[in-house]
């Protein structure tokens, strides 16, 4: 039996049935851990501005979901949305941010409204997502945020720049909320990903040598799957993470190591 399986046939461990939960971002991580807090027994609403994304994940997370589409790159779009999902489940418990952009070119190429979609699309998005929930989050004394982080807001990778920055300045967003919501039950937490097979990543991926490169770059040998990000974030919304805040969690095959 796959470890997949046995996770599934036993949610209740992690104490999130009836849990209400806003992901942020219907592309292949986003949607992947919507699926497994649906499995989990959780109310999700997921959260995108492409209504067509939104429509294919619909199909696999079941009539019970909710979709809305919204633009949270902006502060109106984000509390709106967090509003009407608020209405929709009565209330947040977790919300994870799985929104990002990536645009693969030297730092002296890019121009400024490249730079700035960039940061609009994953910073701003957190943010102002999180600031929403949060703010309702600390009235009700508790709550869980993880925020999708990067290996890039750690390490150097060349043809990255605002990408990396993005991914830094979340990493320090995220810590700044953790310390300042502690007290009122809310923890803040990042998820990094390595280098994992999604729809942001399949370009690259397909073009001549990139995939074996990469490869060659995780000590595990391999490219990580969206599912293997799902139990991270299942833990980081679980009762069995109460005490875990302000911290940055690589899943990453070992990439942070070499």
């Amino acid at each position: 039996m796959s470890d997949e399986v046995v996770l599934e046939s036993q949610p209740n461990w992690l104490g999130l049935t009836g849990s209400r939960v806003l992901v942020a971002g219907a592309g292949g991580i986003g949607s992947a851990c919507a699926k497994a807090f649906v499995d989990a027994g959780a109310k999700v609403a997921l959260v995108d501005l492409d209504p067509e994304r939104l429509e294919v994940a619909s199909k696999e997370l079941g009539p019970d979901a909710l979709t809305i589409t919204a633009d949270l790159s902006t502060g109106s779009g984000a509390r709106e949305a967090v509003a009407r999902v608020e209405v929709a489940l009565d209330g947040i418990d977790v919300l994870v941010h799985a929104v990002g952009i990536n645009l693969r070119k030297p730092v002296l190429d890019f121009t400024d409204d490249e730079w700035t979609r960039i940061q609009k699309i994953n910073l701003d998005s957190a943010f102002y997502l999180a600031q929403a929930a949060g703010r309702s989050m600390i009235e009700r004394r508790f709550g869980r945020i993880i925020l999708l982080s990067s290996v890039s807001g750690l390490l150097a990778h060349p043809d990255h720049a605002p990408y990396a920055a993005s991914k830094g300045a979340i990493n320090q967003m995220m810590r700044v909320m953790a310390r300042e919501w502690a007290p009122y039950g809310v923890t803040v937490n990042a998820i990094a990903p390595g280098y994992i097979e999604t729809d942001l990543t399949q370009d690259y991926l397909s073009k001549g040598d990139n995939r074996a490169k990469l490869e060659k770059m995780v000590p595990a040998g391999r490219l990580g799957t969206t599912w293997e990000l799902t139990g991270p974030a299942l833990f980081l919304a679980s009762r069995h993470a109460s005490f875990i805040t302000g911290h940055v969690l690589y899943v990453d095959g070992g990439r942070t190591l070499v």
